[in-house]
C-alpha cells in the first residue's frame, strides 16, 4: 500500500529532534553510521509531511460524487490507514434509511479477498423514526463500545443537544456492531463483523466477485426452497431469542440469500426483550412481514400463532405495551 519512492526524504525526517516517525512508513531495521547530514530546512519538513499525508490518502476506484467522497473518506479513511483494506469497489446497496454499503478490496493484512464497508448516513438525514422505541432499555455506548458514564456527555443525551445527538448516533452504531459480534459468535448466520469506529463497520463480504448476494425479496423460490429457508431464517429468530435479541426490523429485505444459504443483515435497531416493554409487538410485527413474503412463495404461514408459540416457547410473556402507530414503517418527511 505504501511505496519506498521517498524514502530519502523519509530519513532526513528521523533526524529532526522531537519529531515523532511517520505512521504506517517502512524504516530499516538496522542503520549504518555516517557522516552528519545537513538539517533538513522547513519547506522540506513540510515537503515530508505532505508527502506522508499522501501515502495515507484514501484513492479508490469507485466514482463516488463530491458529497458522497467527502463521506466516504471521513468514514473510512482510518480503516484504510490501518490497513483494513486497498480499495473501495463499488456501491452495494444505497439509498437505505440508515446506511450505504460498499464492496471494498481486501489484502494480506485481512486475509480476505473483499470486506463489506457500511457508512452510516449523516444523523441528520437518517429515516428511522421513533427511536427511541428501540432505544428502551439500552446503554449509551461511546466509540470504542463502551458504556458512557460520564455526567455531562448522560446530560447532553438526555437533552438531545447537538453534542448529545452525536453520541446517540455512535452509541447506535456501536450497538448495532456488538450485536452482531455477539450473534455470530452465538451461531447465528450473519456476516461476520471485524472492526467499527467512525461512522461505519467493516465485515464479510457476501456475494460473487462482481455481484452482491440479492435480498431474499427479490428471490423466487420453489416451494420445497422456500420451506428450508423458513425453516433456517426461524432457526435465527430463535438463537437471537436466546441470546436475548429481537432484530426490530426482520423481512425478506434484511435477508441475503446466497447460493442456497441466508444471512441476516441490518442490526441497529435490535432489542432486548427483558428491558423493551414494546418487545412483543416488535417480534409479532417481524413475524408477520417474514410470513407474508413466504406465503407469497406458497406456503402455508399464520404470523399470529406462530410469534405467540415461538415466543413463549423462549419464556417471555405476551404483553404488548406499545401503542400500534408507533409499529409503522419507519419512514419520516424530511
Amino acid at each position: 500500500m505504501h511505496s519506498n519512492n521517498n524514502f530519502e526524504l523519509y530519513e532526513q525526517l528521523e533526524d529532526l529532534d522531537g519529531i515523532p516517525s511517520i505512521r504506517n512508513v517502512p524504516q530499516k531495521q538496522t542503520r549504518k553510521k555516517t557522516a552528519i547530514k545537513k538539517r533538513p530546512s522547513s519547506n522540506q519538513v513540510d515537503e515530508i509531511f505532505e508527502l506522508a499525508e499522501k501515502e495515507n490518502e484514501l484513492n479508490f476506484s469507485y466514482g463516488a460524487s463530491k458529497h458522497e467522497l467527502e463521506w466516504l473518506i471521513a468514514s473510512l479513511q482510518d480503516f484504510y490507514r490501518q490497513q483494513w483494506f486497498d480499495d473501495i469497489l463499488r456501491l452495494i446497496k444505497g439509498g437505505g434509511k440508515e446506511a450505504s454499503v460498499y464492496q471494498c478490496l481486501g489484502n494480506q493484512s485481512t486475509k480476505t479477498q473483499y470486506l463489506a464497508a457500511k457508512v452510516y448516513r449523516p444523523r441528520k438525514f437518517r429515516q428511522l423514526r421513533n427511536d427511541s422505541l428501540y432505544r428502551e432499555g439500552r446503554i449509551a455506548l461511546d466509540d470504542e463500545g463502551h458504556e458512557i458514564r460520564d455526567d455531562r456527555a448522560m446530560h447532553a443525551i438526555q437533552q438531545r443537544t447537538a453534542f448529545g445527538m452525536r453520541l446517540l448516533h455512535t452509541s447506535w452504531i456501536e450497538h448495532e456492531f456488538q450485536t452482531m459480534s455477539m450473534l455470530h459468535k452465538a451461531g447465528a448466520a450473519l456476516p461476520e463483523p471485524y472492526v467499527s469506529g467512525n461512522n461505519a463497520i467493516l465485515m464479510a463480504y457476501i456475494g460473487w466477485d462482481d455481484l452482491p448476494a440479492p435480498t431474499l425479496n427479490t428471490v423466487n423460490l420453489t416451494v420445497r426452497e422456500a420451506k428450508q429457508v423458513l425453516d433456517d431464517v426461524l432457526h435465527n429468530v430463535e438463537i437471537m431469542l436466546e441470546n436475548q435479541r429481537v432484530h426490530g426490523d426482520l423481512s425478506a429485505y434484511n435477508i441475503l440469500y446466497f447460493e442456497g444459504e441466508i444471512f441476516l443483515i441490518d442490526f441497529p435497531q435490535a432489542i432486548d426483550p427483558r428491558v423493551n416493554r414494546s418487545a412483543y409487538a416488535i417480534f409479532r410485527r417481524d413475524i408477520a412481514r417474514l410470513c407474508e413474503y413466504f406465503q407469497v412463495q406458497g406456503l402455508h404461514c399464520k404470523p399470529q400463532p406462530l410469534a405467540d408459540s415461538i415466543w413463549r416457547n423462549h419464556g417471555y410473556d405476551i404483553t404488548p405495551n406499545v401503542h400500534p402507530s408507533l409499529l409503522e414503517p419507519e419512514v419520516i418527511d424530511d
